[in-house]
């Protein structure tokens, strides 16, 4: 399989190498800023699991104590820690979020995984629809930018309503036997 998403898949395991090869000669702290093959891991995957949780609980309160503009980055994270769990129960590390779209991708082009298409989209950057942003670039905005207030009510909503039902759905797959 080549797609793009699975070509992305190979530079980011190709990328983690390198600079674990690099900090090992240098003799430094082992690090990388991509993906790497990892004993699969149901423990950690429950753990990513608990953390999205949290972070959706974050999103609420934050939503209800008038902080909204944070709550989006809540719910960016209540998602990506999915991802995550999803990561490390197929054996991957990952210390990228392009890296780790790429990867869901890829699971999900092999039949290794089933996820709402929609989830993986709206993790992205949106480059050919500009009418809906995507949730990263909701975050970074509300994240880099000056806006208190979301003016979009129903966005919220949305979010909200993703993070409940991935997390449910995500649930399965770090329970389930592959």
């Amino acid at each position: 399989m080549n797609s793009q998403a699975s070509k992305h898949l190979d530079w980011c395991l190709n990328k983690a190498k390198r600079e674990i090869e690099e900090c090992k000669k240098q003799k430094k702290k082992i690090r990388h800023r991509g993906l790497f093959k990892i004993k699969p891991d149901k423990k950690l995957a429950f753990e990513h699991l608990q953390k999205a949780r949290h972070n959706l609980e974050v999103f609420r309160l934050l939503r209800e104590n008038r902080f909204p503009d944070w709550s989006i980055t809540a719910g960016f994270y209540a998602l990506y820690h999915c991802f995550l769990a999803i990561a490390v129960k197929q054996g991957y590390e990952s210390k990228n979020q392009t890296c780790t779209i790429a990867l869901m991708e890829t699971l999900q082009e092999q039949g290794k995984i089933s996820i709402n298409q929609y989830i993986i989209d709206f993790m992205k950057y949106n480059e050919e629809d500009y009418s809906e942003k995507s949730i990263i670039e909701l975050r970074e905005d509300y994240t880099y930018g000056v806006n208190l207030e979301v003016k979009d009510k129903e966005q919220l909503d949305k979010i909200e309503r993703l993070c409940v039902e991935f997390i449910d759905s995500v649930k399965n797959i770090v329970y389930g036997e592959n």
